[in-house]
């Protein structure tokens, strides 16, 4: 029945039903689960998982590449059956849990997670439960629309649950790359000297020992969330979009750019849409997430190649691209996320990174996790690794929030993720401070100048000014430089009232 799907025979007789792998779960273990960004994930066993620690109490750590989809930490959080999360999650669920202090969560540059594992940093793996869409001769596993941190779970887990998914077409076969850089002190460079290069293999290397159970599933991954770009969004893609094409007109760059890396969400898909606009030819990606607006580039012929560790599509460009998905085979590539969000291929490619930004300060600190300093959003995913290293990293946030009642420009961020010194661009639709070259007080009069909003714009200079009477190298009022918080906290809205 499954002669085209597991190619390992004696792991036929290791097919079971979720439920059935749900019991091999014990209280205080811990647990990795395939999916990055909501594709590739656990379908079934973590749902029957937490279906039964509704009525048997147990608790697991778990661990993933990056959010997982249908509700899965959601209804684990809701069963109570999560001690502590990392590194990633979306779920307005497992979100409240977390801020309400009734699960742990560790937010982590997606980058890392391997290398803490492999350094022992993390108590050891007791069950990987992992996607494929195939199984191969030698216990191997084909991924499916992700490969995040599924490797090295394979690798390090004591035992491995494979979910075989049948709803992801064999079509996906030889776009996965499978590739490490080893282990410290005998690390290896990683050989990728450029986009399109594959230095791996194609399937996951599982000891067939380590396999206890098979579970079929039929699921297509969770839909992104993407809205359609409206006046802000399209408004900070045409400012990026004049941007890039000053840098061509002065040499800096050619019509090509460089590598582009792009986070996941409203923002970040209007800004990709904006390079159709451009008089822009044979662009490139090198990123975590391969969206709608990658697909689009790809069809129009202004992109080439995407290199990335996951597809994370809405509902209609899932059912466009696997209906022939043989026409993207030649121009994609999924990778482990240790080598997509590898800091050593990131700078060697020369990446110009987009990332989303919750607030920035006058001085270009930005805060991409923390609601108002304390509750935690979605968590930093990767968006360090690449500021960190890129050739050009650029930050893009809407001015304001709230009907205007929040400004996304402020005096201090009250959380930071990435400090000024690894942002060289800021964007609202309000315009763009390029941060290049300049001083900490440079930087602050061209940020209020260019991406204030019109609401905050005098009170931001006001505050800037003061602050330059008192001195110092980057000037501030600390006794003023969260006020705006508690206005917000206690009259709903950062605006001044008069007295």
């Amino acid at each position: 029945m499954y002669a085209d799907r597991i190619l390992r025979e004696e792991l036929i007789s290791r097919i079971m039903t979720s439920e059935e792998a749900a019991q091999l779960f014990k209280d205080k273990m811990v647990v990795a689960s395939s999916g990055f960004t909501k594709a590739g994930d656990s379908k079934a066993v973590l749902a029957a998982l937490a279906e039964r620690a509704k009525t048997e109490p147990l608790k697991i750590t778990l661990m993933t590449g990056a959010s997982l989809g249908h509700g899965t930490d959601g209804a684990l959080a809701e069963a109570d059956a999560l001690s502590l999360r990392l590194p990633f999650q979306v779920d307005p669920i497992l979100r409240k849990a977390i801020n309400k202090g009734e699960v742990l969560f560790i937010d982590q540059h997606l980058g890392e997670t391997v290398t803490l594992l492999k350094s022992n940093h993390f108590p050891k793996i007791n069950i990987a439960v992992l996607e494929a869409s195939r199984i191969e001769a030698d216990g191997s596993i084909i991924p499916t629309t992700s490969v995040g941190n599924s490797a090295s779970f394979a690798a390090l887990a004591d035992q491995v649950i494979i979910e075989l998914n049948l709803a992801v077409p064999l079509s996906v076969c030889g776009i996965h790359d499978i590739f490490s850089a080893g282990e410290y002190p005998n690390r290896c460079e990683i050989p990728i000297v450029s986009v399109d290069d594959r230095v791996g293999r194609n399937s996951i290397y599982i000891n067939p020992k380590k396999i206890v159970g098979v579970v079929i599933t039929n699921k297509t991954d969770s839909p992104a969330e993407i809205a359609a770009p409206d006046a802000s969004t399209s408004a900070i893609a045409r400012h990026l979009v004049r941007f890039f094409s000053a840098e061509v007109e002065q040499g800096n760059l050619t019509k090509s750019l460089l590598p582009l890396q792009a986070g996941i969400g409203k923002v970040a898909n209007a800004v990709l849409h904006g390079f159709m606009d451009g008089d822009f030819e044979n662009l490139i990606m090198y990123s975590e997430v391969l969206q709608d607006s990658t697909f689009d580039l790809l069809d129009s012929g202004k992109m080439t190649f995407a290199s990335g560790s996951s597809i994370t599509v809405s509902e209609e460009y899932y059912l466009k691209i696997f209906h022939d998905f043989e026409k993207y085979k030649d121009k994609i590539v999924l990778r482990p996320q240790e080598i997509s969000n590898a800091g050593e291929v990131i700078r060697r490619l020369g990446i110009i990174a987009i990332n989303t930004a919750l607030e920035c300060d006058i001085y270009g600190n930005v805060n991409s996790t923390h609601v108002a300093g304390t509750n935690m959003m979605n968590g930093i995913g990767g968006s360090g690794d690449f500021a960190r290293n890129a050739y050009l990293s650029v930050f893009v946030t809407q001015s304001s929030a709230k009907g205007d009642a929040i400004s996304r420009i402020v005096p201090m961020v009250s959380h930071v993720d990435h400090t000024e010194h690894d942002v060289d661009v800021i964007v609202t639709e309000q315009g763009l401070a390029d941060l290049r070259g300049l001083a900490p007080r440079q930087r602050a009069k061209v940020i209020i100048e260019n991406c204030a909003h019109p609401d905050y714009k005098a009170e931001l200079l006001d505050y800037y000014e003061r602050a330059c009477v008192r001195g110092g190298q980057t000037p501030h009022l600390l006794e003023e430089a969260f006020s705006w918080y508690g206005r917000l906290r206690e009259n709903g809205t950062m605006k001044k009232f008069a007295d």
